[in-house]
């Protein structure tokens, strides 16, 4: 078996979606009939792509985008099931893969008061809500763990800034909650898909448009060549 890209992500991401679990190294070498050690070695591969994040001692998934295997503010349930989401964004495109209705349990802004957030037959509630991204696409992966645990949920852009000041975070771009559903959805839409690629960095600053994400949170450099 040729093991690309493509392939060990999107069978990541199945494990993820039905299991609500990474797979380990074990089972992934089990399931794609491949030996531990080149399983190892693709995984750190597509890590370098930027396809996946490692725990830093042990070479096992930590995260893959949207899916998380460690605990986060995000927690997703559908149908008696449930996932950790490594923020607002993937959180939502988590919704987007299941195809199914569902709710997101979170706080706004990572403090005290807790949410529930509700996508029925495709739509997202409360209507009212907007997500907070404070840190520059640009800069996404250089630290990717830190920049998805700043882009939460608020109430109003007011009380983002509010937000801002107190925790001495610089304040980002602010967008409706079903901006960033409907967003999410075309974003994460072929996560599951063993041809997956990372979109270029063309593909990526036109889906920003596509979505009114503008200014100089969703600017991107022509380098990299994919996002």
């Amino acid at each position: 078996m040729h093991l690309t890209n493509g392939l060990l992500h999107s069978t990541i991401a199945r494990h993820f979606l039905a299991k609500g679990t990474a797979p380990t190294i074990a089972q992934l070498s089990v399931e794609l009939g491949t030996e531990a050690p080149t399983i190892a070695a693709a995984l750190r591969a597509l890590a370098d792509y930027h396809g996946v994040v490692l725990h830093p001692m042990s070479g096992e998934i930590w995260a893959m985008h949207p899916f998380s295997a460690a605990p986060t503010a995000f927690w997703v349930e559908s149908a008696g099931r449930g996932w950790w989401g490594n923020c607002a964004w993937c959180s939502l495109g988590i919704v987007a893969l299941l195809q199914a209705d569902a709710t997101i349990t979170t706080t706004l802004g990572g403090e005290s008061t807790q949410i529930v957030i509700e996508v029925r037959d495709g739509v997202v509630t409360p209507a009212d809500l907007c997500v907070h991204f404070p840190i520059p696409m640009a800069r996404a992966w250089d630290n990717v763990t830190y920049t998805c645990s700043t882009m939460l949920v608020f109430p109003s852009a007011a009380a983002v800034d509010a937000w801002s000041r107190r925790h001495a975070i610089p304040r980002g771009d602010v967008q409706s909650l079903k901006t960033v559903w409907a967003f999410a959805q075309a974003w994460y839409g072929r996560h599951l898909d063993p041809q997956w690629t990372k979109w270029t960095t063309a593909e990526a600053r036109a889906m920003f448009n596509q979505f009114g994400l503008t200014g100089p949170i969703w600017a991107l450099p022509s380098s990299p060549e994919r996002f």
